[in-house]
């Protein structure tokens, strides 16, 4: 009985707060509407307040509440969890207010909007660089600024999302291995995923993935090895000696040392085989 009486309440309450929020929407008193829009904010009635702050934008800009209606509004957006809409309204509420009350904030929450939004790694990276790239407008305005730390550590997150981007961009080339369905003009997947791999430690020489980008190199380079045609057999397997051995040296306590040591056994097969060495020295002498 207690629970049917409390839900009634509820309903009645709920449906009071309702007619109550229709009724401000729908009046035409834009003073009384604003300082209402106020109270949902400082309330945590986000959405309400979003909405009644939309139709003020306009009506508010050039006026005392201008800026801060453009900040509450991107707030309000943020708390609901339109990220989007927020970053967007943020972004505004800063190139409109440059040196205004609220522009630290804006600029911060700019980025953490589209940091927010961000895809997971094997979907397009498209946010993530929109985000690194709020960020750096954020340290560029606020070089000493209060969210500097904080900025950061986003940043090298955004930054590891990235690097695990190229990875299974990668992985996903190697995986594919000797498929040569998707190979133009005589490509190979192996040689697409070591310039992919290449490519990221280039951009990312620190990043925290380097001994999977280079046990992917020496991989898809044993690989390729063999695979090649008899004219390009004995350099490749030079090549896949050679990474093997920068990878011993790299990473000398890798539980890939074995893996190492056994590419390079098969590479010797053939880079110290009298029959390749014999073709060698013919090239030599002609």
């Amino acid at each position: 009985m207690r629970k049917i009486v409390f839900s009634c309440c509820l309903t009645a309450l709920l449906c009071g707060c309702a007619n109550e929020f229709n009724s401000v929407y729908k009046t035409t008193d834009n003073g009384f509407k604003y300082d209402y829009a106020k109270e949902c904010f400082a309330e945590g009635k986000y959405t309400w307040a979003s909405s009644l702050l939309n139709d003020q934008l306009i009506l508010q800009k050039g006026t005392d509440n201008g800026e801060e209606c453009l900040y509450m509004f991107a707030m309000s957006m943020y708390c609901d969890g339109d990220y989007q809409s927020a970053a967007e309204a943020f972004n505004k509420y800063v190139k409109t207010y440059p040196k205004g009350t609220y522009a630290e904030l804006a600029s911060f929450y700019s980025g953490e909007s589209l940091y927010m939004s961000t895809p997971e790694p094997r979907l397009d990276q498209s946010g993530t660089y929109s985000a690194i790239a709020a960020y750096g407008d954020y340290l560029d305005r606020f070089p000493e600024g209060k969210y500097r730390p904080i900025v950061q550590k986003r940043v090298f997150a955004l930054q590891d999302k990235l690097v695990d981007k190229e990875y299974l961009n990668a992985k996903m080339y190697y995986d594919l291995g000797n498929y040569f369905g998707n190979c133009s003009f005589g490509g190979s997947n192996y040689e697409a995923a070591i310039i992919t791999a290449q490519n990221a430690v280039k951009e990312y020489p620190y990043n925290s993935r380097r001994e999977d980008f280079m046990l992917l190199i020496m991989k898809c380079k044993y690989g390729l090895a063999k695979q090649s045609v008899e004219e390009k057999k004995l350099d490749r397997y030079r090549d896949a000696e050679d990474e093997c051995y920068g990878f011993i040296n790299e990473f000398p306590d890798s539980k890939n040392v074995a893996l190492a040591n056994e590419y390079i056994a098969g590479c010797k097969k053939i880079t110290g085989s009298s029959k390749y060495l014999n073709k060698e020295k013919e090239k030599e002498n002609k």
